[in-house]
């Protein structure tokens, strides 16, 4: 079993930053692929930025690319988001999510991951 809980989230104003953590325990370390997701009001939860264990090639939605940045503290078992120029769109509630298998291409797909947080809202004004 692996526990998640995400931090981090608040709100801010239109190019503003925020960095949401992710604490993981229980079996974190067998966690291959760490992944934040983020749902929209009136909108399919979609991947924001994964990556690996060994924290090597993280992915990224086109959304958030070149904002957004995902790492990764395998001492502390915990991913960080660090999120920059932050607009209106980018307002949701944000989700870590883990599981075994590795990123791969497949690493968007929500319904392949075993584990969830209950998620932090990030509010963008």
């Amino acid at each position: 079993q692996v526990q998640l809980v995400e931090s981090g989230g608040g709100s801010v104003e239109a190019g503003g930053s925020l960095r949401l953590a992710c604490a993981a325990s229980g079996s974190a370390a067998s966690m291959a692929c760490m992944t934040w997701f983020r749902r929209a009001p009136g909108k399919q939860r979609e991947g924001v930025a994964a990556i690996y264990h060994s924290g090597w090639e993280p992915w990224y939605s086109e959304a958030v690319k070149g904002r957004f940045s995902i790492s990764r503290d395998n001492a502390k078992n915990t991913v960080y988001l660090q999120m920059n120029s932050l607009q209106p769109e980018d307002t949701a509630m944000y989700y870590c999510a883990a599981r075994a298998a590795s990123c791969a291409l497949t690493w968007a797909r929500d319904d392949l991951y075993n584990y969830w947080g209950r998620g932090t809202q990030v509010t963008v004004s």
